[in-house]
Formats: structure tokens, sequence, C-alpha cells
């Protein structure tokens, strides 16, 4: 599957017009190939000045695989509400419920120059704070520092940091991200994360807050 033409920005064609939606950049490639697909949409939208996400899921197969095409400029308090939607849309099929089929994001490796992918089926998103005894792994809009239960780190540090933590009773680990990041922030967030998967058991809830 070849995706060289839509590093940065893919075309959406409908009732003749050609939409776009920038895609969010990394520097890596998580996935490089789905197969057996459906896309689904979310614009950037202004309309009197408000920021709006239009959802398009028109082609969208309950049965397949769904690829989440994002605007990369888009807030999460715009799209994650969608996205919890559509989630719990597929959820609940019963009819032609297919348990493999999967979620994920899109994005544009800007270095390797292809579309690459990043599941997110598993998460369970919540708008809000996690509890007080919850430990938290706060991602703040706009800053290169990530707070680890109140002390801040840098994100080259990040997991460093975390497995220097000793725990006298192991709390659940959750992540919270600012609601006004960006779409993109976010994905780039969500691939530093992707680093706990090198351990044999990731430490981190799929529990994630939006707040």
């Amino acid at each position: 599957m070849k995706y060289f033409s839509l590093i940065i920005v893919l075309f959406f064609f409908a009732c003749g017009n050609k939409e776009d939606i920038l895609l969010p950049k990394s520097n890596t490639t998580v996935i490089s190939d789905v197969q057996d697909h459906s896309p689904i949409y979310i614009f950037f939208r202004i309309k009197d000045k408000d920021t709006l996400a239009e959802v398009n899921r028109k082609n969208s197969i309950i049965t397949t695989n769904w690829i989440f095409n994002i605007d990369s400029r888009l807030p999460l308090r715009l799209v994650i509400p969608e996205v919890m939607k559509l989630q719990d849309k597929k959820r609940k099929e019963k009819a032609h419920k297919n348990e493999k089929a999967e979620n994920y994001y899109s994005y544009a490796d800007s270095i390797k120059k292809n579309m690459a992918f990043i599941p997110f089926t598993k998460v369970d998103y919540s708008i809000g704070k996690p509890k007080k005894d919850d430990f938290v792994i706060y991602f703040k809009k706009g800053t290169d520092l990530v707070s680890l239960n109140g002390k801040y780190v840098k994100k080259i540090d990040l997991l460093q940091e975390f497995f220097s933590v000793r725990f006298i009773l192991k709390p659940r680990i959750v992540i919270q991200f600012d609601k006004n990041m960006s779409y993109g922030e976010y994905i780039q967030n969500k691939i530093l994360v992707r680093k706990f998967d090198l351990y044999n058991t990731n430490p981190i809830s799929p529990k994630e807050f939006i707040f």
C-alpha cells in the first residue's frame, strides 16, 4: 500500500469537491500498513470564529478496521468526544461484530515519508480528572515537560524517570492530556507513550483522561 503522496495532507473527495485533512506528523512509524479497513474523517472547520470538528463516516463498515483520519489542528476537547461516540457505536454492535477489527489513528512519518498508524482500540477515554489515588502521567499543551504525579521531567527522560519511582503499593497508573492540546501534539505524545510497550508488561492503564 503506497501513501507517499499523502505525507502531509490527506485528500478526501465528496460530491465532486476536494476536501483536505492536515495529518499529524512524527519521525517514526508504529504500524506501516493496515489491511481490510474503512476510513473515518474528522475535518477542521471554522464557523463564526468558532472551531468545529466535522465527522464523516459514510464509508465506514462495522466489520473492518477503522482508520481515523483527523486534522492535526483540532483541539482534543472537540476530537475525543467524537471518537468516544464512534468507539461506543462499534463496541455495542452485535449483529455484525468482528472481534478482530481494530481502531487506528493515521499520521504521517516525515522521515520515511509514508502514512503510518497507531492503534487505540483498547483505550478507554474519560472527560474529566483521574481519581486522587491514581498515579497520573500528565501531558500539558505546548511544553517539552511531562508531569509524573506532580514532578515535571523532560519527555525524553520519561521512561527512565518513571521506572526510577519506587511504589510501596502500586497504584493505578493513568495518562491525562490537556483538553486544549492539539490533536497533532496528542499523537506525538501517544507515540512517546508507546515506548512502554518495549517492556514485557505495560504498566500504564488503557484509561486516558481529557481535562
